[in-house]
């Protein structure tokens, strides 16, 4: 298919998979922060290609995986309620809570319902005036604007019956809170296409000026991903550290200014935990105080809800890129996309999801 086989070429990738073994001197460690990343790199074997002195490590870029488990609690607590609509994404649902996920929540006779879009649950809204209508707004800053425009629709309108359950992420401060981890081993990224297709990249510039790492924006489809290696590589080898655009065909340096506008007519940038990372300063969305009417954690008081991780998921080492998926003595046994302890099992963009789909269970598998 013209404009994705050109980008799976067998040919092209054995010649860049050439020249990153030609460069390469050193033993490098690079960070992909995308889950979507993480499951092309697994799914086509990439990682088992490269040199043996460059290793890949799984970031925290999947939102459904960061999305904290008080989080999930709230959200389980509000799909109970009689009379409520919940709206999710599908990933969501088999999410673990504390005790149960949404899924048992709709067995037990609450109206749960997947939707592919925010607007999907403002129609909901509409067409069920008798219904509170609970949106789970889940996802970086990719699916933001979406959000934002259901949110400032609803105002509009002025439908009473809508709310927004809000985990939005921010890309840049999490990798800046990894670089200033003292158990940081990532000396180069790349950096999510479709967050910065919203974004740009221009907010990577002081990120690796600071701490002297190169970033590079980079695609989904094989050839982008060795693209994108190739040129940390060549970075790291010569000693720069600049922000490159791998994805140029998509992402420009200012992003898209009419999403980011709206994303800042109705959020606020807050501080946000992170699952199995822990509070981020500045790095989520919160409604501003025009759009408060519509925050369901307000709306249903729900802010109280304080819980631990099970201790035996090591998802947070994972997200960090400390560890690997098979070092987790739970990992294909206790943990399984059937019976999961975290959400890096069960999110199709999950670190943990990509080992055990693609047979990664030890590390002689995962070579």
């Amino acid at each position: 298919m013209k404009y994705i086989d050109e980008f799976r070429d067998p040919a092209l990738a054995r010649k860049i998979l050439a020249e990153i073994e030609s460069v390469t001197t050193r033993d490098w460690v690079i960070m992909e922060v995308c889950g979507g990343q993480t499951h092309a790199l697994i799914k086509n074997g990439i990682d088992r290609l490269l040199p043996d002195k460059i290793e890949l490590v799984h970031g925290p870029g999947c939102p459904v995986c960061v999305t904290p488990l008080e989080l999930i609690d709230r959200a389980l607590m509000i799909a109970s309620i009689p009379d409520i609509i919940f709206a999710s994404f599908g990933d969501m649902l088999r999410v673990p809570g504390s005790r149960k996920d949404l899924y048992m929540i709709k067995s037990e006779g609450g109206d749960v319902r997947v939707v592919y879009s925010p607007l999907d649950a403002l129609k909901l809204a509409r067409d069920n005036p008798d219904k509170k209508v609970v949106f789970f707004g889940v996802g970086f800053e990719t699916t933001a604007p979406l959000t934002a425009m259901a949110v400032h629709q609803a105002q509009i309108e002025g439908l009473k019956n809508f709310y927004l359950l809000p985990s939005h992420m921010l890309v840049p401060p999490a990798i800046t809170a990894l670089l200033g981890s003292p158990a940081n081993r990532v000396q180069g990224y790349l950096a999510a296409g479709h967050v910065c297709t919203v974004m740009g990249w221009e907010q990577y510039i002081p990120i690796s000026e600071k701490y002297k790492v190169p970033i590079v924006v980079t695609g989904f489809e094989p050839i982008d991903l060795l693209e994108g290696i190739l040129m940390v590589v060549k970075q790291l080898e010569s000693g720069r550290h600049e922000v490159e655009n791998q994805y140029s065909r998509v992402v420009k340096r200012e992003g898209n200014r009419p999403a980011q506008e709206l994303i800042n007519k109705v959020f606020m940038i807050s501080d946000r935990k992170w699952r199995g990372i822990g509070t981020i300063p500045r790095s989520g969305l919160s409604l501003r105080s025009e759009y408060s009417d519509y925050d369901a954690e307000t709306a249903f008081k729900i802010n109280d809800i304080s819980v631990d991780e099970p201790p035996e998921c090591i998802s947070g080492l994972v997200l960090q890129g400390l560890k690997k998926p098979y070092e987790c003595e739970a990992f294909g046994e206790k943990c399984t996309p059937q019976t999961p302890l975290g959400a890096t099992m069960v999110s199709s963009e999950g670190a943990c999801s990509a080992y055990y789909a693609y047979g990664r269970h030890n590390k002689r598998a995962a070579k």
